[in-house]
C-alpha cells in the first residue's frame, strides 16, 4: 500500500496541529491562522527504509574551537561570538524595513572582499533591486554572487556546483519551497521542510547558513517554533522604524554568549557600526531638565550608559495610565509599589510615562534605581546632577542591593565625564578605587528624600508627599 494523505490543521503563526479546523488558536490565542495541510503517511505495508551504519566517537578527544570567520563587522562579530562558525545556521529575525537586509548584504560584501565565496538568494527581490539597495550602499564592486529563486532543490544544486561557499544568505525563509512537501509556501510545514534541507547543506558541506525570518506583530519569528531549535544561533535585529538606531541581539547562541549586542546607526548609506554607544545615546540629553537620569548598566561584557526618561503628571482618569518603552512594564509596577508603600510617594492620582532614549530595551534590574530616582525627579520637579549615574537594583522591601561589574560601569562613566555616582551601599566595596565621588545608599528612602529636598518652591505639594519619611 502506498502513501496516503491525512489533513491536519496548522496554526501559522505558532505552529500547533489540531485534528479539526477551529477558528482561534488555543496555543497563540490568534484569530484565523488555522489551515489545512495535507500529510503523506506510509501504509501500514509498506517497510521501512534500512538503516546505514555509522561510527560512534568516544567522549574524550580533539576539544579545540570550531575555526571561526570574522564576518567583516566587529559589532556583527560580538553578538556571534567572534565570527562565523563553520557548518552553523543562524536564524535573523526583524520588524519589516528594519534594515535586515542591508545588514547582511553589508556582511556578504565584507566577506567576499576578503577572498571568500559569499553567495545571496533572495527570494522576495528581484536581482535587480538587490543591485540598487547594493550601489546605494557603495557595495556593487563587491564579488558576492546573487541570485533571485524560492525553490530549494534548485538552490541546494546550484550551491553544490563549484567551491563550497562560506555565507549563504536565505533572504527570506517565507518564501522558500521545496518539493518534498506537499503544502503552500509560507505555510509552517514548507517553512520546517526548506529550514531543515538547507541546515543539513550547511552541515554537510562547511558553509555557514542564514536565514532571514518574519516577524509576527509581538516580535515573534513567524512561523514554527521547531526551527529556532534547529537553528545553531537566534538573531534579533531590533529598533524603532522612525529611530536611527539598531540593535543587534543574540537570543540563541551554541557557540557564544546570549547578552551581548551590537549597535548600528541606520544611515543614508547604509547601517554604520557604533563602537561607541554610550557617547552616541547620551549626545542629546536634556541637561537639568526634571524626570531625567543617567543609567550604567552592562549589555553582555559592554558597559552602556543611557538615558531614562520619566513624567509623572495628575491625571483626570479613574485609572492612571502606566505606560513605559524599553523597560519591562513589570518592573515599572513594582518600583511605584515600592514608592508608595515604603517611601511615602502617593502615585495614585499621577499617569507616569517612562522612555529608554534612544530606542534600547533595557533588561538590566540594576535600572530600577536610575528608574525610580527619574519618576521621584519629575514629580517634585527637582532636576537630578546632570553628572550623576545610577544603577542599584531594588527590593521589594524597599532595600538597594548590589549589583554585578560595578568597577566597570564606573569606569564608563568616568570616560564619558560623569563626577558622580549613586550606588548601592552594599556593593561599595566592590567599587575598587573608583574615579567617581560615591553616594551609597542602602535604601530608597534615603535618595527619594534627598531628591524630594532640591525640589522647587512651585512644588511643595510634591515634597510634602516625598518629605514624610523624614519625620
Amino acid at each position: 500500500m502506498g502513501a496516503r494523505h491525512v489533513a491536519s490543521f496548522v496554526c501559522q503563526n505558532c505552529g500547533a496541529t489540531y485534528g479539526r479546523w477551529q477558528g482561534k488558536c488555543d496555543a497563540c490565542g490568534e484569530w484565523n491562522t488555522i489551515t489545512a495541510e495535507s500529510t503523506d503517511l506510509r501504509g501500514p505495508g509498506r517497510m521501512p527504509r534500512k538503516g546505514r551504519l555509522f561510527a560512534l566517537q568516544p567522549l574524550g578527544g580533539d576539544t579545540r574551537q570550531a575555526p571561526r570567520l570574522s564576518s567583516g563587522l566587529d559589532e556583527f562579530d560580538r553578538v556571534i561570538g567572534g565570527g562565523f562558525v563553520r557548518g552553523s545556521a543562524l536564524l535573523l529575525g526583524g520588524d519589516p524595513g528594519i534594515g535586515k537586509s542591508t545588514l547582511l548584504i553589508e556582511a556578504a560584501a565584507a566577506l567576499a572582499r576578503a577572498g571568500h565565496r559569499a553567495i545571496y538568494i533572495s527570494g522576495e527581490e528581484a536581482v535587480a533591486q538587490v543591485r540598487l539597495r547594493a550601489e546605494r550602499l557603495n557595495l556593487s564592486k563587491a564579488p558576492v554572487e546573487l541570485a533571485a529563486e524560492t525553490s530549494v532543490e534548485d538552490i541546494l544544486a546550484t550551491l553544490s556546483e563549484g567551491a563550497t561557499p562560506r555565507l549563504v544568505v536565505i533572504d527570506s525563509i517565507q518564501t522558500m519551497w521545496t518539493d518534498t512537501v506537499d503544502s503552500a509556501p509560507g505555510t509552517v510545514t514548507q517553512v520546517r521542510g526548506a529550514s531543515q534541507a538547507l541546515i543539513r547543506f550547511a552541515k554537510r558541506s562547511g558553509a555557514t547558513v542564514i536565514l532571514v525570518g518574519h516577524v509576527t506583530k509581538d516580535g515573534q519569528i513567524a512561523g514554527p517554533r521547531v526551527v529556532e531549535h534547529m537553528v545553531d544561533a537566534v538573531l534579533s535585529f531590533e529598533g524603532e522604524g522612525w529611530h536611527q538606531f539598531r540593535i543587534l541581539r543574540a537570543v540563541k547562541n551554541r557557540f557564544g554568549p546570549t547578552d551581548e549586542i551590537g549597535v548600528f546607526e541606520m544611515t543614508g548609506a547604509g547601517l554604520r557600526q557604533v563602537t561607541n554607544p554610550s557617547e552616541l545615546f547620551l549626545s542629546d540629553r536634556d541637561l537639568g531638565v526634571p524626570g531625567t537620569a543617567v543609567f550604567a548598566g552592562i549589555e553582555g561584557t559592554r558597559p552602556l550608559l543611557v538615558e531614562i526618561q520619566a513624567l509623572v503628571a495628575p491625571s483626570v482618569l479613574g485609572t492612571p495610565r502606566r505606560a513605559v518603552v524599553g523597560w519591562d512594564q513589570n518592573r515599572l509596577s513594582m518600583i511605584l509599589a515600592v514608592l508608595e508603600a515604603h517611601c511615602g510617594v502617593r502615585l495614585g492620582t499621577h499617569d507616569v510615562y517612562l522612555n529608554v532614549a534612544g530606542g534600547l530595551r533595557i533588561q538590566d534590574p540594576a535600572c530600577d534605581l536610575a528608574a525610580a530616582a527619574a519618576l521621584v525627579s519629575s514629580l517634585a520637579n527637582a532636576p537630578l546632577p546632570p553628572d550623576a549615574v545610577y544603577f542599584g537594583e531594588v527590593s521589594l522591601s524597599g532595600g538597594v542591593r548590589p549589583v554585578p561589574q560595578g568597577a566597570a560601569r564606573l569606569k564608563e562613566a568616568a570616560k564619558l565625564g560623569f563626577a558622580r555616582a549613586v550606588v548601592p551601599e552594599a556593593g561599595r566595596e566592590q567599587a575598587g578605587d573608583a574615579p567617581l565621588a560615591l553616594n551609597a545608599v542602602g535604601a530608597l528612602t534615603s535618595l527619594v528624600a534627598d531628591i524630594a529636598a532640591r525640589g522647587t518652591p512651585t512644588t511643595r505639594l510634591g515634597q510634602n508627599r516625598l518629605a514624610r519619611q523624614d519625620g
